[in-house]
Protein backbone atom coordinates (compact mmCIF):
# COMPACT_ATOMS: atom_id res chain seq x y z
CA UNK A 1 0.00 0.00 0.00
CA UNK A 2 1.66 2.98 -0.89
CA UNK A 3 2.44 5.74 1.93
CA UNK A 4 1.09 9.27 2.37
CA UNK A 5 3.95 11.77 1.12
CA UNK A 6 4.78 14.51 3.62
CA UNK A 7 3.33 17.99 3.08
CA UNK A 8 1.08 16.83 0.51
CA UNK A 9 -1.93 19.53 0.30
CA UNK A 10 -4.83 17.60 1.23
CA UNK A 11 -8.86 18.50 1.21
CA UNK A 12 -11.19 16.89 3.52
CA UNK A 13 -14.60 15.75 2.77
CA UNK A 14 -17.52 14.67 4.52
CA UNK A 15 -21.16 14.08 4.81
CA UNK A 16 -23.56 16.13 7.35
CA UNK A 17 -26.27 13.41 8.15
CA UNK A 18 -29.46 13.92 10.14
CA UNK A 19 -29.65 14.18 13.49
CA UNK A 20 -25.78 15.60 13.49
CA UNK A 21 -25.52 19.37 14.10
CA UNK A 22 -22.72 21.68 12.08
CA UNK A 23 -20.94 22.02 15.03
CA UNK A 24 -20.48 18.10 15.86
CA UNK A 25 -19.21 17.82 11.75
CA UNK A 26 -16.72 20.50 12.57
CA UNK A 27 -14.96 18.08 15.18
CA UNK A 28 -15.34 15.29 12.96
CA UNK A 29 -13.86 17.21 10.59
CA UNK A 30 -11.31 18.45 13.03
CA UNK A 31 -10.62 14.81 14.00
CA UNK A 32 -9.84 13.91 10.24
CA UNK A 33 -7.03 16.81 10.08
CA UNK A 34 -5.64 16.02 12.86
CA UNK A 35 -5.22 12.53 11.42
CA UNK A 36 -3.99 14.34 8.41
CA UNK A 37 -1.35 15.99 10.65
CA UNK A 38 -0.37 12.82 12.03
CA UNK A 39 0.14 11.66 8.67
CA UNK A 40 2.37 14.83 7.37
CA UNK A 41 -0.13 16.21 5.24
CA UNK A 42 -0.51 19.77 4.84
CA UNK A 43 -3.94 21.00 5.27
CA UNK A 44 -6.06 22.35 2.78
CA UNK A 45 -10.41 23.00 2.34
CA UNK A 46 -12.88 21.24 3.30
CA UNK A 47 -15.96 20.43 1.88
CA UNK A 48 -19.44 18.68 3.21
CA UNK A 49 -22.49 18.42 2.03
CA UNK A 50 -25.79 17.70 3.95
CA UNK A 51 -27.37 13.74 2.83
CA UNK A 52 -29.16 10.99 4.67
CA UNK A 53 -26.67 8.87 3.50
CA UNK A 54 -23.59 9.11 1.16
CA UNK A 55 -24.20 8.57 -2.60
CA UNK A 56 -23.38 5.11 -3.37
CA UNK A 57 -21.38 5.68 -6.67
CA UNK A 58 -19.34 9.02 -5.95
CA UNK A 59 -20.32 9.75 -2.38
CA UNK A 60 -21.45 13.79 -2.76
CA UNK A 61 -23.86 14.48 -5.28
CA UNK A 62 -22.73 15.54 -9.19
CA UNK A 63 -22.84 19.30 -8.27
CA UNK A 64 -20.51 19.15 -4.71
CA UNK A 65 -18.65 16.86 -6.64
CA UNK A 66 -18.15 19.39 -9.91
CA UNK A 67 -17.48 21.75 -6.90
CA UNK A 68 -15.05 19.94 -5.27
CA UNK A 69 -13.20 18.85 -8.49
CA UNK A 70 -12.98 22.65 -9.33
CA UNK A 71 -10.98 23.58 -5.97
CA UNK A 72 -8.65 20.87 -6.34
CA UNK A 73 -7.26 21.91 -9.96
CA UNK A 74 -7.43 25.54 -8.56
CA UNK A 75 -5.17 25.04 -5.54
CA UNK A 76 -3.43 22.12 -6.58
CA UNK A 77 -4.77 19.85 -4.21
CA UNK A 78 -2.68 16.18 -4.13
CA UNK A 79 -4.72 14.03 -2.10
CA UNK A 80 -8.60 14.37 -1.44
CA UNK A 81 -9.69 12.62 2.39
CA UNK A 82 -13.25 11.66 3.04
CA UNK A 83 -14.46 10.97 6.83
CA UNK A 84 -15.69 7.76 5.83
CA UNK A 85 -15.13 4.52 4.52
CA UNK A 86 -15.05 4.46 0.54
CA UNK A 87 -16.25 0.69 -1.28
CA UNK A 88 -14.41 0.01 -3.79
CA UNK A 89 -16.60 1.57 -6.56
CA UNK A 90 -16.66 5.17 -4.74
CA UNK A 91 -13.03 4.92 -5.06
CA UNK A 92 -13.08 4.37 -8.46
CA UNK A 93 -15.69 7.12 -9.60
CA UNK A 94 -13.73 9.41 -7.36
CA UNK A 95 -10.42 9.00 -8.32
CA UNK A 96 -11.71 9.53 -12.26
CA UNK A 97 -13.80 12.77 -11.57
CA UNK A 98 -11.35 14.85 -9.06
CA UNK A 99 -8.19 13.77 -10.77
CA UNK A 100 -5.65 13.29 -7.44
CA UNK A 101 -5.29 10.46 -4.92
CA UNK A 102 -8.26 9.41 -2.90
CA UNK A 103 -8.02 8.40 0.76
CA UNK A 104 -10.99 7.34 2.79
CA UNK A 105 -10.57 7.82 6.61
CA UNK A 106 -9.37 3.60 6.98
CA UNK A 107 -6.63 3.84 4.65
CA UNK A 108 -5.35 7.28 5.87
CA UNK A 109 -5.47 5.51 9.44
CA UNK A 110 -3.35 2.54 8.32
CA UNK A 111 -0.98 4.49 7.04
CA UNK A 112 -0.54 6.36 10.16
CA UNK A 113 -0.18 2.50 12.30
CA UNK A 114 2.23 1.87 9.61
CA UNK A 115 4.00 5.07 10.02
CA UNK A 116 3.94 4.42 14.25
CA UNK A 117 5.02 0.82 14.14
CA UNK A 118 7.97 -0.08 15.64
CA UNK A 119 7.80 -3.44 16.89
CA UNK A 120 8.04 -6.91 14.55
CA UNK A 121 4.46 -7.32 16.22
CA UNK A 122 3.15 -4.67 15.40
CA UNK A 123 4.43 -3.90 12.10
CA UNK A 124 2.50 -7.32 11.05
CA UNK A 125 -0.88 -6.64 12.43
CA UNK A 126 -0.96 -3.62 10.50
CA UNK A 127 0.50 -5.06 7.80
CA UNK A 128 -2.18 -7.65 7.96
CA UNK A 129 -5.21 -4.87 7.90
CA UNK A 130 -3.34 -3.20 5.30
CA UNK A 131 -4.12 -6.57 2.95
CA UNK A 132 -7.63 -6.86 4.52
CA UNK A 133 -8.30 -3.54 3.52
CA UNK A 134 -6.57 -3.73 0.05
CA UNK A 135 -7.89 -7.14 -0.84
CA UNK A 136 -11.62 -5.91 -2.22
CA UNK A 137 -10.49 -3.09 -4.00
CA UNK A 138 -7.90 -4.30 -6.23
CA UNK A 139 -9.83 -4.08 -9.70
CA UNK A 140 -9.89 0.06 -8.90
CA UNK A 141 -5.77 -0.80 -9.37
CA UNK A 142 -6.14 -2.44 -13.01
CA UNK A 143 -8.90 -0.33 -14.57
CA UNK A 144 -5.85 1.28 -16.98
CA UNK A 145 -5.65 -2.19 -18.98
CA UNK A 146 -9.73 -2.50 -18.99
CA UNK A 147 -9.43 -1.21 -22.49
CA UNK A 148 -6.79 -4.77 -23.61
CA UNK A 149 -9.42 -7.07 -22.32
CA UNK A 150 -11.46 -9.34 -24.85
CA UNK A 151 -15.02 -10.28 -25.38
CA UNK A 152 -16.55 -13.56 -23.84
CA UNK A 153 -14.04 -16.21 -23.69
CA UNK A 154 -11.04 -13.75 -24.30
CA UNK A 155 -9.06 -13.53 -21.10
CA UNK A 156 -6.96 -9.91 -21.30
CA UNK A 157 -3.58 -9.40 -19.14
CA UNK A 158 -5.82 -6.87 -16.72
CA UNK A 159 -7.65 -9.90 -15.87
CA UNK A 160 -4.76 -11.84 -15.45
CA UNK A 161 -2.61 -9.43 -13.15
CA UNK A 162 -5.91 -8.95 -11.03
CA UNK A 163 -6.25 -12.93 -10.69
CA UNK A 164 -2.42 -13.30 -9.72
CA UNK A 165 -2.81 -10.32 -7.14
CA UNK A 166 -5.56 -11.44 -5.91
CA UNK A 167 -4.31 -14.64 -4.99
CA UNK A 168 -1.17 -13.39 -4.13
CA UNK A 169 -2.69 -11.50 -1.12
CA UNK A 170 -4.56 -14.05 -0.29
CA UNK A 171 -1.45 -16.35 0.43
CA UNK A 172 0.15 -13.43 2.08
CA UNK A 173 -3.05 -12.93 4.31
CA UNK A 174 -2.72 -16.37 5.67
CA UNK A 175 1.15 -16.20 5.93
CA UNK A 176 0.39 -13.06 8.26
CA UNK A 177 -2.13 -14.90 10.53
CA UNK A 178 -0.46 -17.55 10.88
CA UNK A 179 2.76 -15.49 11.88
CA UNK A 180 0.51 -13.62 14.51
CA UNK A 181 -1.29 -16.96 15.76
CA UNK A 182 2.32 -17.87 17.01
CA UNK A 183 3.27 -14.87 18.30
CA UNK A 184 -0.23 -14.91 20.44
CA UNK A 185 0.56 -18.18 21.70
CA UNK A 186 4.07 -16.54 23.16
CA UNK A 187 2.65 -13.74 24.37
CA UNK A 188 -0.44 -16.04 26.20
CA UNK A 189 2.77 -17.65 27.83
CA UNK A 190 3.91 -14.07 28.92
CA UNK A 191 0.77 -13.16 30.45
CA UNK A 192 0.27 -16.66 32.36
CA UNK A 193 3.36 -16.30 33.86
CA UNK A 194 3.00 -13.18 35.50
CA UNK A 195 1.16 -15.06 38.52
CA UNK A 196 -1.15 -13.25 40.28
CA UNK A 197 -0.65 -9.99 40.35
CA UNK A 198 -3.83 -7.59 39.65
CA UNK A 199 -4.01 -6.48 36.03
CA UNK A 200 -5.50 -2.75 35.38
CA UNK A 201 -5.47 -1.97 31.71
CA UNK A 202 -5.39 2.09 30.55
CA UNK A 203 -8.41 2.21 28.07
CA UNK A 204 -9.38 5.59 26.24
CA UNK A 205 -9.87 7.44 23.03
CA UNK A 206 -6.33 8.03 21.34
CA UNK A 207 -4.62 11.13 22.80
CA UNK A 208 -6.44 11.78 25.96
CA UNK A 209 -2.76 10.72 27.92
CA UNK A 210 -2.80 7.42 28.79
CA UNK A 211 0.80 6.71 28.44
CA UNK A 212 2.04 9.63 30.60
CA UNK A 213 -0.45 8.54 33.22
CA UNK A 214 1.77 5.16 32.88
CA UNK A 215 4.85 7.16 32.74
CA UNK A 216 4.21 8.89 36.13
CA UNK A 217 2.92 6.00 38.14
CA UNK A 218 5.71 3.65 37.01
CA UNK A 219 8.17 5.61 36.96
CA UNK A 220 9.31 4.98 33.35
CA UNK A 221 9.91 6.71 29.92
CA UNK A 222 6.85 5.68 27.38
CA UNK A 223 6.84 7.44 24.40
CA UNK A 224 3.90 10.07 24.55
CA UNK A 225 3.34 12.75 21.71
CA UNK A 226 0.97 15.26 21.32
CA UNK A 227 -0.36 13.34 18.11
CA UNK A 228 -2.52 10.72 17.17
CA UNK A 229 -2.09 6.75 17.85
CA UNK A 230 1.27 7.74 19.78
CA UNK A 231 1.57 4.21 21.42
CA UNK A 232 0.41 1.19 19.28
CA UNK A 233 2.00 -1.65 21.09
CA UNK A 234 1.02 -3.00 24.13
CA UNK A 235 3.44 -1.69 27.18
CA UNK A 236 3.13 -3.51 30.92
CA UNK A 237 5.03 -1.92 34.00
CA UNK A 238 4.77 -3.25 37.60
CA UNK A 239 3.60 -0.26 39.82
CA UNK A 240 3.71 -0.38 43.99
CA UNK A 241 1.75 1.46 45.73
CA UNK A 242 2.46 1.41 49.38
CA UNK A 243 3.02 -2.60 49.76
CA UNK A 244 0.94 -3.53 47.32
CA UNK A 245 2.28 -4.37 43.46
CA UNK A 246 0.21 -4.61 40.24
CA UNK A 247 0.47 -4.46 36.90
CA UNK A 248 -0.59 -1.72 34.49
CA UNK A 249 -0.97 -1.77 30.87
CA UNK A 250 -0.98 1.49 28.24
CA UNK A 251 -2.94 0.29 24.76
CA UNK A 252 -3.81 1.49 21.90
CA UNK A 253 -6.11 4.26 21.55
CA UNK A 254 -9.92 3.76 20.27
CA UNK A 255 -11.28 6.10 17.82
CA UNK A 256 -14.19 7.00 16.58
CA UNK A 257 -14.62 4.21 13.02
CA UNK A 258 -11.73 2.78 14.06
CA UNK A 259 -10.98 0.31 11.12
CA UNK A 260 -12.78 -3.39 11.37
CA UNK A 261 -9.52 -4.44 10.02
CA UNK A 262 -7.15 -2.76 12.59
CA UNK A 263 -9.40 -4.18 15.45
CA UNK A 264 -9.11 -7.80 14.30
CA UNK A 265 -5.31 -7.74 13.70
CA UNK A 266 -5.46 -5.84 16.84
CA UNK A 267 -7.21 -8.29 18.66
CA UNK A 268 -4.04 -9.83 20.62
CA UNK A 269 -2.77 -6.43 21.83
CA UNK A 270 -6.81 -6.06 23.27
CA UNK A 271 -6.21 -9.48 24.78
CA UNK A 272 -4.35 -7.00 27.78
CA UNK A 273 -7.94 -5.07 28.23
CA UNK A 274 -10.00 -8.27 28.26
CA UNK A 275 -7.53 -9.99 30.77
CA UNK A 276 -7.62 -7.18 32.92
CA UNK A 277 -9.35 -6.87 36.94
CA UNK A 278 -10.01 -3.44 36.22
CA UNK A 279 -10.75 -0.78 33.56
CA UNK A 280 -9.00 2.41 34.02
CA UNK A 281 -11.26 4.52 31.14
CA UNK A 282 -8.84 7.81 30.67
CA UNK A 283 -10.86 10.27 29.34
CA UNK A 284 -9.32 14.26 27.76
CA UNK A 285 -12.04 16.22 29.68
CA UNK A 286 -10.66 19.42 28.35
CA UNK A 287 -11.72 18.47 24.55
CA UNK A 288 -15.37 19.60 23.62
CA UNK A 289 -16.89 16.36 22.77
CA UNK A 290 -15.16 14.36 25.23
CA UNK A 291 -18.49 12.56 26.32
CA UNK A 292 -18.64 11.11 23.09
CA UNK A 293 -15.52 10.13 23.10
CA UNK A 294 -16.78 8.32 26.14
CA UNK A 295 -19.18 6.54 24.20
CA UNK A 296 -16.86 5.42 21.15
CA UNK A 297 -14.53 3.82 24.03
CA UNK A 298 -17.46 1.80 25.94
CA UNK A 299 -18.97 0.33 22.39
CA UNK A 300 -15.67 -0.68 21.90
CA UNK A 301 -15.07 -2.01 24.77
CA UNK A 302 -18.67 -4.20 24.72
CA UNK A 303 -17.49 -5.40 20.90
CA UNK A 304 -14.11 -7.09 22.57
CA UNK A 305 -16.71 -8.67 25.71
CA UNK A 306 -15.10 -6.00 28.10
CA UNK A 307 -18.33 -4.31 29.17
CA UNK A 308 -18.76 -6.13 32.24
CA UNK A 309 -15.28 -5.42 33.81
CA UNK A 310 -14.75 -3.01 36.67
CA UNK A 311 -14.11 0.38 35.32
CA UNK A 312 -12.23 3.58 36.86
CA UNK A 313 -13.26 6.78 35.31
CA UNK A 314 -10.52 9.52 34.76
CA UNK A 315 -11.21 12.61 34.07
CA UNK A 316 -7.68 13.99 32.69
CA UNK A 317 -6.31 17.03 31.55
CA UNK A 318 -8.22 19.46 34.01
CA UNK A 319 -5.68 21.81 33.71
CA UNK A 320 -6.30 22.61 30.35
CA UNK A 321 -10.57 22.82 30.70
CA UNK A 322 -11.93 25.63 29.29
CA UNK A 323 -15.36 26.72 30.77
CA UNK A 324 -18.11 27.43 27.99
CA UNK A 325 -21.23 29.03 27.58
CA UNK A 326 -24.20 26.51 26.89
CA UNK A 327 -28.02 26.90 26.10
CA UNK A 328 -28.58 26.25 29.84
CA UNK A 329 -26.05 28.36 31.61
CA UNK A 330 -21.97 27.59 31.93
CA UNK A 331 -20.37 24.34 31.33
CA UNK A 332 -17.82 24.41 33.97
CA UNK A 333 -16.20 21.05 36.05
CA UNK A 334 -18.42 21.92 38.85
CA UNK A 335 -21.33 22.06 36.90
CA UNK A 336 -20.50 18.64 35.30
CA UNK A 337 -19.84 16.71 38.35
CA UNK A 338 -23.72 17.58 39.51
CA UNK A 339 -24.89 15.86 35.75
CA UNK A 340 -24.96 12.02 35.28
CA UNK A 341 -21.79 11.88 36.62
CA UNK A 342 -22.78 11.97 40.40
CA UNK A 343 -25.22 8.88 39.60
CA UNK A 344 -22.69 6.45 38.20
CA UNK A 345 -22.12 3.42 40.17
CA UNK A 346 -18.23 3.35 38.79
CA UNK A 347 -15.90 5.40 40.78
CA UNK A 348 -14.42 8.41 39.13
CA UNK A 349 -11.73 11.36 39.61
CA UNK A 350 -10.36 14.31 37.98
CA UNK A 351 -6.58 14.79 37.75
CA UNK A 352 -3.89 15.99 35.59
CA UNK A 353 -1.31 13.79 34.55
CA UNK A 354 1.08 16.50 33.19
CA UNK A 355 0.60 18.95 36.04
CA UNK A 356 0.45 16.49 38.92
CA UNK A 357 -3.04 17.71 39.82
CA UNK A 358 -4.98 15.33 42.15
CA UNK A 359 -2.48 12.22 41.91
CA UNK A 360 -2.18 10.95 44.82
CA UNK A 361 -5.94 10.55 45.65
CA UNK A 362 -5.60 8.62 42.80
CA UNK A 363 -2.76 6.15 43.64
CA UNK A 364 -4.63 5.78 46.57
CA UNK A 365 -7.85 5.31 44.86
CA UNK A 366 -5.66 2.14 42.71
CA UNK A 367 -3.92 1.26 45.94
CA UNK A 368 -7.60 0.36 46.98
CA UNK A 369 -8.73 -1.73 44.17
CA UNK A 370 -5.83 -3.65 43.55
CA UNK A 371 -5.92 -4.68 47.34
CA UNK A 372 -9.65 -5.38 46.76
CA UNK A 373 -8.75 -7.72 44.05
CA UNK A 374 -6.05 -9.37 46.13
CA UNK A 375 -8.06 -9.65 48.88
CA UNK A 376 -11.04 -11.25 46.64
CA UNK A 377 -8.20 -14.05 45.64
CA UNK A 378 -6.85 -14.86 48.48
CA UNK A 379 -9.64 -13.92 52.05
CA UNK A 380 -6.47 -15.63 53.90
CA UNK A 381 -4.84 -12.78 53.47
CA UNK A 382 -1.69 -15.14 51.73
CA UNK A 383 -0.47 -12.95 48.54
CA UNK A 384 1.54 -14.74 46.02
CA UNK A 385 4.00 -11.70 45.21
Amino acid sequence: MESVKEQDKAVFIGIIRPGTDTAQFDEYLDELEFLADTAGLERGGRFFQRLEKPHPNTYLGSGKLQELASYIKAENVSIAVFDDELSPSQLRNLDSALDCRILDRTNLILDIFARRAKTAYAKTQVELAQYQYLLPRLTRMWTHLERQRGGIGMRGPGESQLETDRRIILDKIALLKDKLQKIDRQMMSQRGNRGSLTRMALVGYTNVGKSTILNLLAKTDVFAENKLFATLDTTVRKVVVENIPFLLSDTVGFIRKLPTQLVESFKSTLDEVRESDVLVHVVDVSHPNFEEMMHVVQDTLRDIGCADKPVYLVFNKIDAFQERPTPDGTFSLESFKKTWISKLHDPCIFISAKEKINIDKFRRDLYGMAAEVQAGRYPFGTFLW
